[in-house]
């Protein structure tokens, strides 16, 4: 499957419908172009990864301001025994 298209003076296209639907593209979204020694693809672009979500689970659930203030009172207990 050949799709062309015309490239305007300020550098934009226009994706082929057909395309837009084979990508699952709708208005607004980002696409990005990888190269590959002699070939260019176009697909959509990926979010970045958060960096904090290998963190998610390394802490216990807290449901109140207490519960926060309890366990980090008793980091800090640990810290002065250890201290000692």
């Amino acid at each position: 499957m050949v799709r062309t298209s015309t490239i305007s003076s300020k550098g934009q296209i226009t994706v082929p419908l057909e395309i837009r639907k084979r990508l699952g593209l709708r208005t607004g979204d980002r696409v990005e172009f990888v190269v590959d020694k002699d070939a260019t693809t176009i697909r959509p672009a990926r979010a970045p990864e958060n960096p904090f979500l290998k963190y998610v689970g390394a802490l216990p659930a807290f449901s109140s301001i207490r519960q926060i203030n309890a366990w980090v009172r008793s980091l800090r207990d640990d810290e002065e025994v250890a201290k000692r």
